[in-house]
């Protein structure tokens, strides 16, 4: 049986159509890879690609991406809202299909050396690969974003964990990753336009501050329509479901008079994900899996 991997790659550009085309456009006609959608932001200046594939097509179409981010966009010009330390700031890979979280992790290391080894660019190791408990957190990593983390790459505690300790001077640095779970990213919209309450409930909702171990939240500012989300990482939506995280953030947002708007989701997420959201919001009684008719598509 064929091996699948999902990643979840994110660049530093979300504003300049041709650069967005030039990055993403290397998975495009790939044997054995599939682009699934990619999600440009120009608040964020940032892009997120879904690309599923087998292992070795898959790792030289992502070093091929990561080429292309190195070579198109300069950390030194780039600005955005979404904290970022490099050009390709993320790969992360996560087992989808008859591959083991080890297979995931031995391949995310082969790709971090391959991105020093070939481009020169630093690689910091986060999640599964993480050389230290605190490195599993991007939250750690990204502290000072790339204009903070140069000037600081230089001490022990800072330094990344492939190259030497500074960052490239147009590429920053690239954060490589396997992780058990496909990450899903939620953002749930405040009607409000102070930022204020938004950072408030991130830090509540967050793990690192006392929040929910699986997510790492922000507040952010959708600038074009006049309100702040709580953006959140959820790294396992089985431990903590979508609804759950959801309603922390709604009876927050109610302290300040605040009404939730609306929830984005950004990219793309198990069906069991919104299954369980439609089993707690329905109080739905008995309910099967059996019930969703296109779970009897397979086999047929």
């Amino acid at each position: 049986m064929s091996q699948y991997i999902h990643a979840v790659p994110n660049f530093s550009e979300g504003i300049r159509k041709d650069v967005i085309e030039a990055v993403v456009g290397t998975f495009r006609g790939i044997e054995g890879v599939k682009l699934i959608d990619y999600y440009p932001d120009a608040a964020f200046n940032r892009t997120v690609i879904e690309v599923i594939g087998k292992p070795a097509p898959l790792k030289d179409a992502l070093l091929n991406m990561a080429q292309k981010s190195y070579a198109l966009i300069d950390m030194e010009k780039q600005k955005g809202a979404h904290p970022r330390i490099g050009a390709q700031d993320t790969i992360p890979l996560f087992p989808l299909a008859n591959i083991e979280l080890s297979e995931c992790i031995a391949l995310a290391e082969e790709i971090g050396a391959d991105l020093f080894e070939k481009f020169g660019v630093p690689v910091y190791f986060s999640g599964e690969n993480a050389r230290c408990e605190q490195r599993k957190s991007l939250d750690f990593i990204r502290k000072g974003q790339y204009e903070g983390l140069k000037q600081v790459a230089h001490l022990d505690e800072r330094a990344p964990d492939l190259g030497p300790a500074a960052l490239h001077p147009t590429a920053g640095a690239t954060i490589v990753s396997a992780g058990t779970t496909g990450l899903v990213a939620v953002n749930v919209v405040l009607g409000t336009q102070d930022l204020s309450i938004a950072k408030s409930i991130a830090k509540i909702v967050r793990g690192p501050s006392g929040g929910f171990s699986t997510i790492r939240s922000i507040g952010l500012a959708f600038e074009d329509r006049k309100q702040v989300a709580v953006s959140m990482n959820m790294f396992d939506t089985n431990k903590t479901p979508i609804f759950r995280a959801y309603g922390l953030v709604e009876r927050e947002a109610a302290r300040y008079g605040v009404p939730v708007v609306g929830t984005q989701i950004v990219g793309m997420l198990p069906q069991e994900a919104l299954v369980n959201c439609a089993e707690y919001f329905l109080k739905l009684e008995n309910f099967n899996r059996d019930q969703i008719i296109e779970n009897h598509l397979v086999g047929i």
